[in-house]
């Protein structure tokens, strides 16, 4: 059984992740996808600043910083 998704703003500091899909398609989400979180994208979240905004991540090989409403628009499973 797979496990459930959660939006990327729940997974912890150190955790690993793979995207399942950004909601929505206003200018966020396509820019969300222009800066590589499509799905099926491995990533793993290095940091967030203390009061949890932004987030900053690694995928496709670079570091990527994100707010926090803006990860929680990307679904994502548990790698």
């Amino acid at each position: 059984m797979p496990a459930p998704s959660a939006s990327l703003d729940t997974i912890a500091v150190g955790n690993a992740a793979r995207v399942l899909d950004i909601a929505g398609d206003d200018a966020v989400a396509i820019r969300l996808l222009e800066m590589g979180l499509t799905p099926g994208v491995g990533l793993r979240v290095l940091g967030r600043a203390p009061f949890g905004d932004p987030l900053e991540l690694e995928l496709r090989g670079y570091r990527l910083s994100i707010r926090r409403a803006e990860a929680l628009r990307v679904a994502v499973e548990p790698a």
